[in-house]
C-alpha cells in the first residue's frame, strides 16, 4: 500500500501545490490588470499563464520524482524528459513575457504621441525586436537542450575546433539571407519604411503590410500582396509617399483647344473641389503648362490628406471636368484643325490646287478618351 500512496502523495501534492500556484498568480495579475486598466501590460503577462503553469508542473514533478520511486528502471529516460519539457517551457514563458513588455511599452507611446508616422516607425521596431527575441530565445533554448545529452557534451570540443570552417562555409552559403537578415534591421532601426507606408516599388502603389526580418509585404491598391526581399530596400531606390508625413499633393492634365476658357475651368475647378469630401482644402490651382500647334496642356493641382484621398480627388476632378466641358464648352474639346495650304511666295493665290481641286477647310472634333488606371 506504501508503495502505491507514496508516489500519489508526492507527484499528485506537488502537481496540486503548483497548479495552485500558478492559480493564485493568474487570480492576482487578473485583479492588477482590473485597477490598472491604463497599464497593459498585467493583462499581457497573463497570456504566460499556461506556459507558467507548465514550468511550474515540470520543475516539480523533476524534484519530485526522484522520491517518488515510480519506473526506477527509467530514471534517467524520465529526468531527461523532464528536463527538456523544463527548458522548452521556459523558453516559452520568456518569450511570452518578453513580447508582453515590449507590446505594452508600444501601447503607452502610441497612446501618448500623436504624430501617425513616428507611431508606426515605433510599431515597425516593435515588430521586429519581438521577433529578434523570439529567434534568440529559441536558439538558446535548443542548445541547451542539445547539452543535456552527455554525446553532445561529449562532441562539444571538437565542434568548437571545427567552428572556424563551418562559420566560413554557413556564411558563404547563407550570403542571401544573413544579407536579409542585416537589411531588416537597418530597416528597422534606419526609419526607411514602416508599416502602413505607402510606397512604389516596381512600377506597383500599395501599402506595406508586413516587414519580417527577411521579407517585406505589400499590398497593393487592388488586394493583391507583393512579397520581396528586405534587402531590396537597402540596394534599390523606390517611392515613399509617407515619408516625412502622410500629406500629398496631386495633379490632373487636360488637353483643351486653344479656344478653352481657362479662367472659367479654374472656377469650375474650384467649385468641384469644393463638393468633394476627400480634398483636404490646403490648396488648389489650374494652370496653362504647355502648348502644341493644335492644343494647350492645362494641369490641375490638388491636394488631399494621404494617397488614398489625393487618388479619389483626382479621377472626380478629371471625370467632372470633361463632363462640364462637354456640356458648356464643346468647342475647348480638342479638335483637329485643316486649312488651305500656305503657297510661297509668287505662287497663284487662286485656293486652287495643281489639279485645279479647290483646297476646303474643315474643323473636325476629337475627343480625348479619359485617362484610366490610378495615375
Amino acid at each position: 500500500m506504501e508503495n502505491i500512496l507514496r508516489p500519489l502523495i508526492v507527484v499528485g501534492g506537488s502537481l496540486a501545490l503548483m497548479l495552485l500556484v500558478g492559480w493564485a498568480v493568474d487570480r492576482l495579475l487578473k485583479q492588477v490588470d482590473a485597477r490598472h486598466s491604463e497599464t497593459p501590460l498585467w493583462g499581457l503577462l497573463r497570456r504566460g499563464r499556461v506556459p507558467f503553469q507548465l514550468v511550474l508542473c515540470s520543475a516539480a514533478l523533476r524534484g519530485s520524482y526522484d522520491q517518488a520511486g515510480i519506473l526506477e528502471n527509467h530514471l534517467t529516460g524520465i529526468g531527461q524528459a523532464l528536463n527538456l519539457v523544463l527548458i522548452g517551457s521556459t523558453a516559452w514563458l520568456v518569450i511570452r513575457i518578453a513580447v508582453a513588455v515590449v507590446e505594452s511599452t508600444y501601447v503607452r507611446y502610441a497612446a501618448a504621441h500623436r504624430d501617425p508616422a513616428r507611431v508606426r516607425r515605433v510599431r515597425t521596431q516593435v515588430t521586429l525586436i519581438q521577433r529578434v527575441v523570439a529567434a534568440v530565445i529559441g536558439v538558446v533554448a535548443v542548445a541547451a537542450m542539445l547539452l543535456t545529452f552527455p554525446t553532445m557534451r561529449a562532441a562539444g570540443a571538437s565542434l568548437l575546433a571545427s567552428a572556424g570552417i563551418l562559420g566560413i562555409v554557413a556564411g558563404v552559403a547563407a550570403q542571401s539571407t544573413l544579407g536579409n537578415l542585416f537589411a531588416g534591421l537597418q530597416i528597422a532601426f534606419g526609419d526607411m519604411v514602416r508599416l502602413g507606408d505607402t510606397v512604389v516599388v516596381d512600377g506597383e502603389w500599395g501599402t506595406v503590410d508586413e516587414i519580417t526580418l527577411t521579407f517585406l509585404t505589400v499590398r497593393t491598391w487592388d488586394e493583391r500582396r507583393i512579397t520581396m526581399p528586405v534587402s531590396y530596400f537597402t540596394s534599390k531606390p523606390f517611392e515613399n509617399w509617407s515619408r516625412g508625413g502622410a500629406q500629398m499633393t496631386g495633379t490632373v492634365f487636360f488637353h483643351v483647344d486653344h479656344s478653352a476658357p481657362v479662367e472659367e475651368m479654374r472656377e469650375k475647378l474650384r467649385d468641384i473641389l469644393r463638393e468633394c469630401p476627400a480634398w483636404d482644402g490646403r490648396d488648389y490651382g489650374l494652370a496653362v503648362t504647355d502648348t502644341t500647334p493644335s492644343t494647350l496642356e492645362v494641369r490641375a493641382l490638388v491636394t488631399a490628406k494621404d494617397a488614398d484621398d489625393v487618388w479619389t480627388v483626382r479621377v472626380t476632378v478629371r471625370e467632372q471636368m470633361v463632363r462640364w466641358l462637354t456640356e458648356r464648352h464643346p468647342h475647348a474639346l480638342p479638335r483637329v484643325n485643316t486649312a488651305d495650304a500656305i503657297l510661297p511666295p509668287g505662287s497663284s493665290s487662286s485656293g486652287s490646287s495643281p489639279d485645279g481641286a479647290v483646297l476646303r477647310s474643315s474643323r473636325h472634333r476629337i475627343h480625348e478618351p479619359p485617362r484610366t488606371g490610378r495615375g
